[in-house]
């Protein structure tokens, strides 16, 4: 039996990419779906027109966000076997560093939550796109 693998700030770095990961991911997939809701507007029409060039500043915006965080999730998960450093225990004890953990945490649970409402609200639609493409 080998000894269970000692836990470092470096696999911590690459456990954690796969959030920052995903969330490149959701990004990207958004900016596919705005891409091909303007490939459906009248440009003829001048509020289809204004709303084409809102969505194409948005899918810049965010096709560069999405292109950042992969990038950047994968550098973090290519930390994986960076040598644990030296740490001050009395620094890593102090109540700023659990409040900024127990923030994180709780910006977790309301993305957890936006999620399970966006995923009701997008399984009505599927559904509804199904039954008209059909």
């Amino acid at each position: 039996m080998s000894a269970p693998e000692q836990p470092t700030c470096g696999k911590g770095l690459a456990e954690n990419s796969v959030l920052p990961a995903k969330m490149g991911e959701l990004i990207a997939a958004m900016v596919e779906n705005l891409e091909t809701h303007m490939k459906a507007l009248d440009l003829t029409d001048q509020n289809s027109r204004r709303e084409y060039e809102a969505y194409e500043r948005l899918v810049k915006a965010y096709g560069q966000i999405a292109v950042q965080l992969q990038s950047t999730a994968n550098e973090m998960a290519g930390y994986r076997n960076l040598p644990m450093g030296r740490h001050d225990e009395k620094a890593m004890t102090h109540p700023r560093v659990g409040d900024a953990f127990e923030k994180f945490v709780q910006h977790k649970r309301e993305l957890l939550d936006l999620l399970e409402q966006a995923e009701e609200r997008d399984a009505k639609l599927l559904e509804a796109m199904r039954v008209h493409n059909h």
